[in-house]
């Protein structure tokens, strides 16, 4: 199926989507400065940049978009046009993924992906639940962590 908008304005929508300050991470940050837990954000000293950081607790927290890391939910669709291009795409950003994992570990830094999927779309999970699950987490001291959307 061909793109429904000319080349131009599809590069102007991508070009229009960010990394930091999303919705759904903003979301997590009021949240959880509510409950009374203080964090950073985007350190660059981290590695992966996390989107926020609790130094207390040497945790790095990612809120990731289903698309943009190829998550295996309902929110990921591979496009038909330029497959290869995508492909490539999101296999970069798997591997990339990985290898911050693996330098956090090195580092002492304990990780936790949330994932779109928990926060939006069918499969998404009570706010005060999935809230809770993060400072569970947070709590336990366990080294790496994954919240999801519910299975369908």
């Amino acid at each position: 199926m061909p793109d429904i908008v000319d080349r131009e304005t599809r590069s102007r929508m991508m070009s229009g989507i960010r990394g930091k300050d999303t919705k759904p991470e903003l979301m997590i940050r009021k949240a959880l400065h509510a409950r009374g837990y203080r964090y950073r954000l985007h350190s660059p000293a981290i590695p992966g940049k996390p989107d926020l950081f609790l130094r207390r607790y040497r945790a790095a927290v990612f809120v990731h978009g289903c698309f943009w890391h190829g998550h295996d939910c309902h929110l990921f669709k591979m496009p038909s046009t330029r497959t290869a291009f995508w492909q490539h795409k999101i296999d970069r950003n798997r591997a990339r993924d990985a290898e911050v994992e693996t330098a956090l570990r090195d580092q002492g830094w304990r990780r936790l992906v949330i994932w779109e999927c928990a926060l939006k779309g069918k499969t998404r999970l009570e706010f005060g639940a999935l809230m809770d699950r993060l400072c569970e987490w947070l709590a336990t001291g366990r080294e790496t962590g994954e919240i999801t959307g519910n299975i369908v």
